[in-house]
């Protein structure tokens, strides 16, 4: 079942989104080489907990963290460990925070120092293929629209879309209906309407679109180990056209997150 949201629910939604904005603000902030993947995790945990949340992931089927962070060819869901950074390496960091009874969901990925120009290449892409999907989260567009905007900019640069996670609803619940695809057609799918609100999240491939799910439970890897990226926005479908709760100029403009 779609749930629609009231206006006074979407802000709610906002404001847990943009906590999950200004946490990924401050784990991009302490990304360097050396630094483990689960200090940051400690980090995030703190933060979110200081502002009188809760981090959703931790516990969710059972999950051990706060984040899901995924490095070079893990793909999402990996768990946060001793790991320490390496220059070149590039991090999925996914949070997630509930807060005002609602959930928060995004995700971005960073460059450690210096990356390979393909690589590069790969972030650009997958953050745009973002962006593309999000100007189809339009009233009387239909998911199908969103999720081949996606999958048509990805794969015009040569690379390859996940088949097998989406994105989905986000509410009361942390994954709510409908599934969101990042591959698709035009057309297809349940119609957009005012109130939802949706996780788009491109989860894009250098390599194959083949993937390993490891013997963790969890983590989540290109078949053939090349590099995979991961952006994800929280998006309210209004009348006025796509609101996007969640926001990167925390890291990008580099905005103060308190």
């Amino acid at each position: 079942m779609i749930y629609l949201k009231t206006k006074e629910e979407i802000e709610l939604l906002r404001q847990s989104n943009r906590l999950v904005s200004r946490t990924l603000a401050l784990v991009g902030r302490n990304i360097r080489p050396g630094v483990t993947t689960a200090e940051l995790d400690s980090l995030a945990e703190e933060y979110i907990r200081s502002h009188g949340a809760v981090p959703n992931f931790k516990g969710y089927g059972g999950f051990p963290a706060t984040l899901c962070m995924s490095v070079n060819e893990q793909i999402v869901h990996g768990i946060p460990s001793g790991y320490a950074l390496r220059e070149g390496d590039i991090l999925s960091v996914d949070c997630g925070a509930f807060m005002n009874g609602f959930h928060g969901d995004s995700a971005y990925t960073f460059a450690v120092g210096e990356v390979a120009p393909r690589t590069r290449e790969l972030l650009d892409v997958t953050k745009e293929a973002l962006y593309r999907g999000v100007a189809q989260a339009r009233v009387g567009n239909r998911i199908g629209d969103i999720s081949h905007a996606v999958q048509e900019y990805a794969q015009s640069h040569g690379m390859t879309v996940v088949r097998e996670m989406v994105g989905h609803g986000l509410g009361r619940s942390l994954h709510e209906e409908p599934q969101v695809p990042n591959y698709g057609k035009r057309g297809s799918g349940p119609q957009l309407k005012a109130g939802m609100v949706l996780c788009i999240e491109p989860m894009i491939n250098l390599g194959t679109r083949n993937v390993i799910f490891e013997k963790d439970g969890w983590t989540v890897r290109t078949a053939d180990r090349k590099p995979s990226a991961h952006f994800e926005f929280a998006v309210a479908i209004t009348d006025e056209g796509p609101d996007v709760l969640t926001t990167f100029e925390y890291i990008e403009k580099g905005l103060p997150i308190d």
